[in-house]
Formats: structure tokens, C-alpha cells, sequence
């Protein structure tokens, strides 16, 4: 039977590609062509575009659009740096007039919305005027080399401006209530640690149809590459702590069941039998690095949110599950291994030994090993309480849940509502980030649900300025409302931003060494 299944899901799949590809117009069941009679609201009223819709399978409606064509006004540019005072650009610009090279100004007025602080970003230094890529990379590398470390290439579409465009964008409108397929999170490497890439992980899953899910770690120095940067679900299992009061995407495996977006608080604890009691820092990840930040118990230099960047933490306790594969994280410190019951069948003087098939264990840095040391005996029960909590309620690990991390907050009860000051991707260090993630274009990832329940999930390719240049916070919450999406969530985009129908890879990931291996994504499984 699964089998047929198998077979009936490619032949669909290549359906799909052969009438995206020949320009074959499938009726959308009224999914994505919600959006106003002047198309996506990218660029200027009156761009060109084309729509060509498939419907996958019953309640789900695959739709390619493209949208408007290169800017003859934009051109490659070199940035230098953005400073908070006008005065400080300018002495920057003499400076760099004195080595031969013709800087500019441009003031950057944005702001995240939620930002409480009044005024511009600040006054961003560019150099030049080039004609590609590499000619502007080369005048970076020598402007590296005469003392600027900061200096870029980029492309004036990316910079949130005015354009053209181009824009490439893939949408999946799912209807809740009439597609009886599934709907799951799942890692890449099925573990945590190691990375996969999209394509690899629809060919051992078969699915309909994928797309990449949260953030998660890449380099070593972060943490354990593949861990869930935010929270992580699958069928009910939590894998991977929230980030305080980020906002992300709950799912349902179960047929029918509506999905929902919030924001999200884990709040786990660790009550051994003797009475004592500590927090559980976090799970299934390398002790004392916490990428993203938003942790509990002391985090370095904060426990609110920073987007990619990594806190620090000396003392920590974390829960390591069967999730984490079959080996703890090794290093200085204790380890308590339990039992399926909750019971100490050990204790490890050092970090790095296996995990129970049917058992978890606790490891401690710090102050975590010091609890450990007298509170694990050998034969003692150690309960380690797990809760997800939404505002003042909570979220219940049941079977068939599934959480994918996000952030920020895009639409609110059909308006546009972005948190991106609260949900960390506003640095105070560092005004320029937001300006990078933020304001300007970028490829991204999002998810939306209608007042209908459709889900909708939509890919916008960028960092392409001869195919799709990406779109900025701002104009993601614009098109996720005239799509007719009254939430949204912005997940995991750049590089990561991939989709698939079937296993074949139908967008254009915008790293240069092409598909980005990715920590977990999101499938959506025929009916079995």
C-alpha cells in the first residue's frame, strides 16, 4: 500500500512541475488569487505579473507568481558603515576621499515599527557605482584592506527601496478543512545535531510537498550545529526550548485540525525526590551556548531575544532526550541518566556518554553539577516538568502537536502588527542588523492562516537582483494580507529559504554553493 501511495504522490509531483514548466493554469480554488486586481503589493501598481497555479491535491493549491523586472535606476554599490550621527558619516566620506574613493550618504529613516526610540536609524556610508557583483566585491576587498573590515557589495533593489523588482514567489494554500493529509515538522538527520538539506530530506519522506522551517545553529562556535535556534515540536515531543515570547508556527498532524500562531514561553523544571528543585536551562543542546539568546537562569549579556547572536551561560542544566541521538554532548561537568521512569541508573562524573532508548539525562555545568552531585542519587527519582506556555495560558504537548520556531510577528487580526524590537532582531550594538535583516530585502520564509483556515506558506526568493530580490519585513506583512492572511509569522529565510513539490527543488535558494542544509522543515504528507 505504501507503495502505491509512493507512486501515486510522483506521478502528482511531476504533474505539478510539468505545468508549472509548460505554463498550464490550474484553477487555484480561490486560494492565492485573493490578492487585489493590481497583483502582489511589490514594487509600483501596474508591474507586470503572472500566476500559474496547481492544485497538488485536494485543498492544496500550489501557486508560482512573477512579478515585475530588473530596476534600470539600481546598480551595484559597496556599503562601508552606518553611524548613528550624520557628522561621523561625513567625516568618514573626507577620509575616504582622501584614499580616492567617492563615498555618499544615505540617511535610513526605518525603524522596527515596534522600536520605542523616535528618529533614523542612522547615516549609512556607500561607495561607488558598478555594473556587477564582483567589480563592487573587488573595491570591498581593497577598502577592507586600506582599514574599512565592514565593507560589503550589495545591489541597490536589496536596499528596501523603490523598485521594480524582480520577484519570484512560491505560495502552498492549504485548506484545513478539505485536505486530510498531514501536516509535520520533522528534523533534518531525524536528530538534532547535523544539518540536511531540503531536497534530502523530502526523498526519505516522500512528502507532497516541503518547505525549510526555523532557525536553528549553524557553526560550532554557536552551539551544536542543527539545534532548533527557538522552539521545536514534533508529534508532541518538545525537542528545543522557546526563545522568551518568540512568536512561531503551531500545526497539527491530525486531518481538519486549524493551525495557529503564537507567541511562545517554555518553562521547564527539574524536582528530584529529595525535594529539590531547579530550573532546566534547556534541551537537547551544548551546555552554556544559547544562540539567539531568550534563555532562563542568567544568560550573558541577556535573557531577552538577540537574533544571531550567541549568550553564554557557566551554570547550566540541560535535558538531553533520545531526540538528541544516541550520545550527550561531551565535556567538563555531571551527567544523571534516567531512566524511562524518571529513575538515576547513573551518574557521570563528565559530560559525553549515551542516552537511553527510552531515557533522558540531565547534565549540569556549574552550578547545574553542583545540584547534580546531591540531588541524583543512584535509585532516586528526578521528575523533569515541561511546560509551553501561550500569555497566560498553556499550550498542551499532545500527540500529533508540532511547533515550527519563528519570528517576528507579521499580521494581527488582519493587520499588520511586527515585533521585530521585542522579538530581538533590533540590536541596540548594533543599529545595523536590523537594517540587514530588516529593511532590506531579503529571501524569506513565512506562514499565514486565513479567516477561512487555509494555511498558507510562502516562499519569496532574493538576494537575486536578475531574478528576485527578496522582499523586506514591511513588505511581507503586505503581501501575506493581500493574500488574505489575517496572522503571519516570518520563519527562517536567507540561504535556508527553500521549497520542493515532491523531492524536486522549485525555487532558487539564493547561496552561492546552491541548496542550504537546513535543521528541520516542514512536510506535507498525503493520507496514508
Amino acid at each position: 500500500m505504501m507503495g502505491m501511495v509512493r507512486r501515486r504522490h510522483l506521478v502528482m509531483a511531476v504533474v505539478a512541475a510539468v505545468a508549472l514548466s509548460a505554463g498550464l493554469m490550474v484553477p487555484a480554488g480561490g486560494g492565492p488569487a485573493r490578492s487585489s486586481p493590481e497583483g502582489l503589493p511589490l514594487g509600483p501598481p501596474g508591474l507586470e505579473e503572472t500566476r500559474r497555479s496547481t492544485e497538488l491535491a485536494p485543498g492544496v493549491v500550489h501557486t508560482l507568481i512573477r512579478r515585475g523586472h530588473p530596476d534600470p535606476d539600481d546598480f551595484f554599490t559597496v556599503d562601508i558603515a552606518l553611524f548613528p550621527r550624520r557628522a561621523a558619516a561625513e567625516s568618514t566620506v573626507r577620509a575616504l576621499h582622501r584614499l580616492g574613493y567617492a563615498g555618499r550618504i544615505e540617511r535610513i529613516e526605518g525603524r522596527a515599527p515596534d522600536d520605542p526610540r523616535p528618529g533614523p536609524t542612522g547615516y549609512l556610508v556607500q561607495v561607488g557605482r558598478f555594473s556587477s557583483q564582483d567589480r563592487a566585491d573587488a573595491v570591498a576587498e581593497r577598502l577592507i584592506a586600506d582599514g574599512y573590515p565592514d565593507a560589503a557589495g550589495t545591489h541597490t533593489s536589496l536596499d528596501g527601496g523603490p523598485t521594480s523588482g524582480p520577484w519570484v514567489v512560491n505560495i502552498f494554500d492549504i485548506d484545513l478543512r478539505r485536505w486530510d493529509g498531514a501536516l509535520k515538522p520533522v528534523l533534518g538527520t531525524d536528530i538534532v545535531p547535523g544539518l540536511e538539506r531540503l531536497t534530502d530530506i523530502a526523498g526519505r519522506f516522500d512528502p507532497l510537498a516541503a518547505i525549510n522551517g526555523g532557525y536553528f545553529v549553524i557553526e560550532p562556535v554557536d552551539g551544536t550545529p542543527g539545534d532548533l535556534a527557538g522552539i521545536g515540536v514534533e508529534d508532541g515531543r518538545l525537542i528545543s526550548e522557546a526563545l522568551d515570547g518568540r512568536t512561531s508556527l503551531l500545526l497539527s498532524e491530525d486531518p481538519g485540525d486549524v493551525a495557529a500562531i503564537k507567541a511562545l514561553r517554555t518553562r521547564l523544571r527539574a524536582i528530584s525526590a529529595d525535594g529539590g528543585g531547579r530550573l532546566v536551562d534547556g534541551l537537547n543542546r551544548r551546555p552554556g551556548l544559547i544562540r539567539s539568546c531568550g534563555g532562563v537562569g542568567g544568560d550573558i549579556p541577556t535573557q531577552r531575544p538577540k537574533h544571531d547572536f550567541t549568550c553564554t551561560d557557566g551554570s547550566e542544566l540541560i535535558l538531553f532526550t533520545p531526540d538528541f541521538g544516541a550520545r550527550t554532548d561531551s565535556g567538563p561537568g555531571v551527567e544523571a541518566v534516567l531512566d524511562a521512569t524518571g529513575r538515576v541508573t547513573a551518574l557521570r562524573n563528565e559530560r559525553g556518554g549515551s542516552i537511553p532508548e527510552h531515557g533522558s539525562v540531565l547534565a549540569g555545568t556549574g552550578a547545574g553539577a553542583r545540584w547534580l552531585r546531591h540531588h541524583s542519587a543512584i535509585g532516586q527519582r528526578i521528575r523533569v516538568l515541561e511546560r509551553v506556555l501561550a500569555g497566560s495560558g498553556r499550550v498542551p504537548l499532545r500527540d500529533g502537536l508540532g511547533i515550527i520556531n519563528g519570528g517576528p510577528r507579521l499580521l494581527n487580526h488582519g493587520r499588520a502588527h511586527i515585533t521585530a524590537f521585542r522579538e530581538g532582531f533590533v540590536h541596540r550594538d548594533d543599529p545595523f542588523f536590523y537594517v540587514a535583516f530588516g529593511l532590506r530585502r531579503n529571501p524569506r520564509t513565512i506562514a499565514g492562516i486565513t479567516a477561512d483556515h487555509h494555511l498558507l506558506l510562502v516562499a519569496i526568493d532574493g538576494r537575486q537582483p536578475d531574478w528576485s530580490v527578496g522582499a523586506s519585513f514591511v513588505e511581507e506583512a503586505r503581501v501575506m494580507r493581500s493574500l488574505g492572511a489575517v496572522t503571519s509569522v516570518n520563519l527562517d529565510g536567507g540561504g535556508s529559504t527553500t521549497v520542493t513539490i515532491g523531492d524536486n527543488l522549485v525555487n532558487r535558494p539564493s547561496d552561492e554553493e546552491g541548496e542550504r542544509p537546513i535543521g528541520d522543515a516542514l512536510l506535507l504528507l498525503p493520507p496514508q
